[in-house]
């Protein structure tokens, strides 16, 4: 399985193709269409968020609500594009200097993009955008409806902004607040605290990143290998948590803690439960050992940077004049964070996914079932 997509921020659309989604799989336009709003909300989020409200349109790949095991195309229209037409145009007539961009960002890919590309710094930003990231949710969201079938349940939280950090516990009633929060915090007092330093932020024209957390729950033992290292489970999911615009760490389990303390304390120790196999008496490692899930749940961490487009913009070099100047200002978010989190959601559920086809290959969805109870009853009860 696998999938491509393609856009610019400021184009007419997003685009995206999945191979390999096995055939007869419940895919709902509408519990896409509710992840990528998921996405787009935050009290941080700028006027770009006013203008869109994307909406996935399935193109092929699906008929009568299932997969048919062709390719699924996907397109989500810009609708700032109307604003862009001539300066984004393909053709001859387009507008290369209204908007052109001399004044790169540090922390963005502008000024590396440019040179890399011997290119203007406009096609540079236009597609390394987080915009790129609402197909790629999209893309997630149609994966996730599968693992949901499974009976495999991704969620998430935010952990800290602006170093304003929350208190986390695992109780039902928590995740009920975190739902309900526009934060993704199940801390009531650490969300008023994170929209007062948001304030300040804005005022001063800053911008504020934070931490946050994805697990997965109800994924057996083995997914993932250990006999090559572009094989390994958690190689991969940091890769695609990395991939995602302003995230510059991931950790797994008890993460960079782990390097604090002795090896009894971070270690899981193995029990034997007649009915349910093996299990770990705690889940430092969070879900993984060797490049494969381990049977508890997968529980990672990832640090957002504050967004680089500041409203009181640091120092830049200007690429004609060489003048220190600052630097450009494209409309920005102060803070999207929790914005971060739906992405990250979505692009673990794709490699989750990949890796159970990998150990699972289907071409229908009811083989995948199939095989997948198959698997956890041998788990459970053949040892």
């Amino acid at each position: 399985m696998r999938f491509l997509t393609a856009g610019e921020s400021h184009g007419q659309k997003l685009v995206g193709i999945i191979e390999g989604l096995p055939s007869g799989m419940k895919i709902s336009k509408d519990q896409v269409d509710e992840a990528l709003r998921q996405r787009q909300r935050g009290p941080g989020r700028g006027g770009r968020m006013a203008i869109e409200q994307d909406e996935v349109h399935l193109v092929s790949g699906i008929r009568g609500g299932l997969s048919t095991g062709a390719p699924v195309a996907l397109e989500i229209l810009n609708r700032d594009w109307e604003n862009w037409e001539k300066i984004m145009a393909w053709g001859k007539e387009a507008d290369l200097e209204s908007r052109k961009v001399l004044t790169p960002r540090p922390g963005h890919a502008d000024l590396s993009g440019a040179l890399k590309y011997r290119t203007e710094v406009r096609n540079i930003l236009e597609r390394a955008s987080a915009r790129e990231t609402a197909m790629r949710v999209a893309i997630g969201s149609i994966v996730r409806q599968g693992l949901s079938a499974l009976g495999v349940e991704v969620r998430g939280h935010v952990l800290a902004v602006g170093g304003v950090h929350a208190e986390r516990s695992n109780e039902e009633e928590y995740w009920e607040r975190v739902k309900r929060s526009e934060w993704s915090v199940g801390d009531l007092t650490a969300e008023q605290k994170m929209g007062e330093r948001l304030a300040v932020a804005r005022e001063r024209g800053e911008s504020l990143g934070g931490l946050l957390e994805v697990q997965i729950h109800n994924i057996p033992a083995g997914l993932g290998s250990h006999v090559q290292w572009d094989r390994k489970l958690d190689g991969k999911l940091a890769q695609a948590v990395l991939s995602v615009q302003a995230i510059k760490g991931v950790s797994f389990g008890l993460g960079f803690e782990a390097g604090e303390r002795m090896g009894s304390m971070v270690h899981d120790p193995i029990y034997y439960h007649q009915g349910e196999g093996f299990r770990r008496g705690s889940n430092h490692a969070g879900g993984i050992e060797g490049g494969m899930s381990n049977g508890e749940a997968i529980i990672l961490q990832a640090v957002m940077k504050p967004i680089p487009t500041l409203y009181q913009p640091l120092d830049t070099v200007h690429l004609e004049t060489k003048e220190v100047v600052k630097a450009s200002v494209e409309r920005s978010d102060v803070c999207a964070v929790p914005a971060a989190l739906v992405v990250l959601e979505h692009v673990v559920a794709w490699v989750i996914a990949e890796a159970v086809l990998e150990k699972f290959p289907a071409d229908s969805f009811i083989e995948l079932q199939t095989a997948w109870e198959a698997y956890k009853t041998y788990l459970t009860h053949n040892h």
